[in-house]
């Protein structure tokens, strides 16, 4: 116990004190919001990973999709790095860098206002971003309360109250250069302590080929469907359900395409160095924590006699128990490392889901609307304000889900992934790539996503398709129909002033000298 204790005090110092140090690149928007766009490779990349993957991957969804499909759902972590990481760096890293720099835009919805020229269009943005990541951002305290109780025998409300004063302090102190360093410190923690889990929990197993075998030998007789009774089918390529395991897939991996938080961070490359290697450094760290948290989960049947089995093949307790019960049998040193594994991975995104929703709130709502007098330093003051509400908004409604068993605000959570990313995916990627999307388009992608997502959690869920009816799968389909939407819309609406177009695309014919190594250049 003293050694967990001494660990989380070292941990918790730590990240204060950095916030603390960082105060001084915090005295402006710039800077408070993106670090003065002076982030470089690594700081990015892994603000970027540790944004991307919290505790509701490494305990909820690795738990859940790991019983459900096996080891095939590690395709999911795959799915992760290539598609939410690697693509989309190439794809969008450096024309979001160029384009929001030359629109002078800190935030989504202000993107979306100038690079449309709709000022209803950013507040509609702003106020969908709101709505939907303040549950999200409750939702990240679950799964704490499990491995605390299971490690110190606390309570769980006081987890939650001491995660989100810390995150706060160091968020409020030293805004987004703060909340980078501190990311690349726990993903580090994060890539050492999901490698140290993998090893420990297979070699209580006999070893990889030992619980492969094992696991090959499982066979789902308590579930129904056509895989009941099928030995094998959680040890092969795509698993007892591929259709569904590819929703999973799109969901959280194309999604990074149109959240705000992940697409935030490209704002901030510092240089097209940057760009190339957090490109790769984020990819690799994708690989491994979402590739390894994913191949875990995929072995969590093997632990069938300590999570318990109910009649209908699910676990006892739900999906949240089986990673804690994987973890249970663990010594107390890597129990401490695996604690410090999930609050950095959960602390990490908080952060950065409460400085994009204090951004968003005050540059696109406050800004010039309701506050039409706001200067540099008063508009740093309001978001380190709005930080600090978000955060006592989230881990109130964390402590009431928990005390109450109020499901309403889970369900919420799990559609602001589909309800965002379907919203904002395709907008942002045609309006960086293609003159021709018009506002009309953005909102028409905007409502759809929105309604569909609602309706996924309301009685109206029972008219749609069977494969429409799990959030994931419906989510998955937002972002497919959004990509499909806008070019369809545009093409039968008005068309955007070409001067609004052509000063937004102008900065992409600027001329800059490169050495011969990157491109030939004409021949003489």
């Amino acid at each position: 116990m003293a050694i967990k204790i001494i660990m989380l005090l070292v941990f918790f110092g730590v990240m204060v004190g950095i916030g603390l140090y960082c105060r001084k690149n915090a005295t402006d928007v710039t800077g408070f919001v993106l670090g003065g766009r002076s982030v470089g490779p690594w700081l990015t990349a892994f603000a970027y990973g540790t944004s991307y993957f919290s505790a509701v991957v490494f305990v909820g969804y690795a738990g859940q999709f790991g019983w459900k499909y096996g080891i095939a759902a590690t395709w999911a972590g795959i799915g992760n790095a290539v598609l939410g990481s690697l693509l989309a760096w190439v794809v969008l890293g450096r024309r979001t860098r160029i384009m929001t720099q030359h629109l002078d835009s800190a935030t989504m919805p202000e993107f979306f206002g100038k690079r449309f020229g709709s000022k209803s269009l950013k507040i509609a943005a702003s106020v969908i971003i709101f709505i939907f990541l303040i549950p999200y951002t409750a939702s990240l305290y679950n799964g704490l309360s499990r491995l605390f109780g299971m490690a110190f025998d606390i309570d769980y409300a006081v987890c939650v109250i001491v995660m989100a004063i810390l995150t706060g302090v160091y968020v409020i102190a030293g805004g987004y250069m703060a909340t980078a360093i501190n990311d690349f410190i726990q993903g580090i923690i994060m890539l050492f302590g999901i490698c140290a889990v993998i090893a420990a929990v297979l070699g209580s197993q006999g070893g990889f080929m030992a619980a492969l075998t094992k696991l090959a030998q499982v066979s789902n007789e308590t579930a129904a469907g056509p895989v009941a009774g099928a030995p094998g089918v959680f040890a092969s390529f795509f698993g007892p359900d591929p259709v569904n395991l590819l929703g999973v897939v799109i969901l959280t991996s194309l999604g990074t395409w149109g959240l705000p938080q992940m697409v935030q961070k490209f704002y901030a490359i510092k240089s097209e160095k940057s760009i190339n290697t957090g490109t790769v450094i984020s990819t690799l760290f994708a690989m491994v924590v979402s590739g390894g948290c994913y191949f875990l989960g995929g072995f969590g049947r093997l632990f069938s006699d300590v999570v318990g089995v109910t009649e209908a093949g699910t676990p006892v307790g739900g999906f949240d128990a089986v990673i804690p019960a994987m973890l249970s049998g663990l010594p107390d040193i890597l129990l401490a490392v695996v604690v410090i594994l999930v609050l950095s991975a959960s602390m990490s995104t908080l952060s950065s889901l409460v400085l994009t929703s204090s951004s968003t709130m005050t540059l696109d709502l406050l800004k010039g609307h309701i506050i039409k007098e706001m200067n540099e330093k008063k508009q740093v003051f309001i978001m380190r304000c709005l930080i600090a509400v978000f955060i006592a908004i989230s881990a109130v409604l964390a402590i009431i889900q928990y005390r109450s068993s109020v499901t309403f605000i889970a369900q919420l959570m799990g559609v602001s992934w589909g309800a965002l990313a379907g919203a904002f995916l395709a907008p942002f990627l045609y309006g960086l790539y293609w003159r021709g999307a018009t506002k009309i388009a953005c909102w028409t992608s905007f409502i759809f996503s929105t309604v569909v997502m609602l309706a996924d959690i309301s009685p109206l869920k029972a008219s749609f398709p069977p494969i429409l009816v799990s959030p994931i799968n419906c989510g998955a389909f937002c972002m497919i129909a959004g990509l499909v939407i806008v070019p369809v819309v545009s093409l039968f609406t008005a068309k955007p002033k070409k001067e609004l177009v052509d000063d937004a695309f102008s900065c992409y014919e600027e001329k800059v000298t490169v050495r011969k190594s990157q491109a030939l250049g004409d021949p003489q």
